[in-house]
């Protein structure tokens, strides 16, 4: 019988595909929610835990120190109980560390406990956006799997953008506690979600006799070694770029807030619905609005960037062109007086442009057979720069009083990948050029 003359939801269908698809995808939306949820309503924070910049810094660092952990077990897990199960374990931990998180200031211990909370949190959730990467792969194949990647990034990001534009209002309206109970929420609807693709994929593999699917980022340890220069110039772009990225924005509501006078929630003289509107249609002033300009930026126009590579290849020169924006950007924060819109949609630029090269390298630069090793180093790697320098935006600003030295530190980090991107691109070219070629 033929595709065209099963049910329209037989799994052997298009559909059947596309809706595990958007399961799939809603798996990570809550963790993205709940992952900037405490930088959304920072200033909150500060006030009724009594701490500082540091304290707010310290929730990112425990999560990353967590995942630096959590990419090298994940993947072991899923070898050992498959990936359904690993996937359901890990929305578990996400579910319970939101929890903590949301539970901590009823308690004496609030700090250490919501530290505790994000350390849980950053378990499950990187875990699970390993799961999710495997459980794409083992549905979607050829040039459709480039197209499913990007679809399970941009709805995952949406808990992001959503995070920053609405949490703030909540938190107005309803209290910071609810808003923290809100982001555990999402962390159980995400889990529901898991629960739902789980049915669906176990309804479909002895029909479609699926292939089993694969860890994704497992390490070889053998394997680490045997990396040519390129590869580690590569890492040095990763690490210093997402660096001067997310540490970044997780205290950047409070910047430009304090020197700009943005509203923290522009809608909060409107009902919650409306406000939650008004904030989205007025994203340019205020400061979570303005914070969330990279990530709108990256959900609508990665895609395209992606393409662009693909055609015309070039990825070591986008790479430094990228790196160039990012320092540009973190400047025009830290030394000038110049609307933060402005730097903001030039650091959204980097941010489409460097991660659209930056992954699509590793296949290029290493064997085959260790692909999976390559990124799970390079994720590892790139954990350890967003567990210090989370820590030291907030040290920075707490000791300084202002931004500018933060700012400074990303522009110097955005200098240090600019010098491996220049790097990169002549090591590329005497092992033959491949990230200069179009596919």
């Amino acid at each position: 019988m033929s595709p065209s003359e099963l049910g329209l939801l037989h799994p052997a269908r298009r559909p059947y595909r596309f809706i595990i698809l958007i399961f799939a995808a809603l798996m990570a939306f809550g963790s993205y929610f709940a992952f900037d949820s405490v930088g959304a309503i920072e200033k909150d924070l500060i006030e009724a835990l009594h701490t500082n910049s540091t304290g707010i810094g310290t929730m990112y660092t425990m999560y990353s120190v967590a995942a630096i952990f959590a990419v090298v077990g994940g993947g072991f897990l899923i070898d050992r109980v498959g990936v359904r199960a690993a996937s359901l374990i890990f929305s578990t931990f996400v579910v319970a560390g939101a929890a903590m998180v949301a539970t901590a200031p009823k308690l004496h211990f609030a700090l250490p406990f919501m530290y505790a909370g994000r350390i849980v949190f950053g378990v499950g959730s990187e875990s699970m956006i390993v799961a999710q990467s495997a459980i794409t792969a083992r549905w979607f194949t050829g040039k459709e799997l480039a197209m499913a990647f990007g679809i399970t990034l941009t709805i995952a990001r949406l808990g992001t953008l959503f995070s920053f534009n609405t949490e703030e209002l909540l938190a107005k309206h309803y209290g910071y506690e609810a808003a923290l109970w809100i982001a555990a929420g999402l962390c159980l609807a995400s889990l529901i979600c898991n629960w739902i693709y789980t049915l669906m994929d176990r309804h479909a593999e002895p029909v479609l006799r699926l292939p089993q699917a694969g860890s994704g980022d497992k390490i070889a340890w053998a394997d680490i070694g045997k990396f040519r220069m390129s590869y580690w110039f590569a890492v040095g772009i990763c690490v210093t770029f997402y660096s001067a990225i997310f540490p970044f924005t997780a205290l950047s509501t409070k910047f430009f807030n304090d020197n700009w006078g943005m509203p923290m929630a522009a809608g909060e003289g409107e009902g919650l619905i409306a406000g939650v509107f008004y904030n989205f249609t007025h994203m340019f002033s205020t400061a979570q609005g303005v914070t969330s300009i990279i990530i709108a930026a990256s959900m609508v126009l990665a895609p395209f960037a992606g393409n662009l590579v693909d055609r015309i290849g070039r990825r070591a020169r986008l790479m430094i062109i990228g790196s160039g924006l990012m320092i540009i950007a973190h400047l025009m924060l830290g030394l000038t007086h110049l609307t933060p819109v402005v730097s903001m949609i030039v650091l959204g630029a980097a941010f489409v442009l460097v991660p659209a090269c930056i992954w699509p390298c590793v296949p290029l630069i290493v064997d085959e057979q260790r692909v999976g090793t390559a990124f799970g180093v390079m994720t590892a790697i790139q954990n350890i720069g967003l567990a210090f320098f989370p820590w030291a935006n907030g040290t920075l600003h707490d000791a300084t009083g202002k931004f500018t030295a933060s700012q400074i530190m990303f522009a110097g980090l955005g200098t240090c990948g600019l010098i491996f991107s220049i790097l990169l691109f002549h090591a590329d070219r005497r092992e033959g050029g491949r990230l200069e070629r179009a596919k």
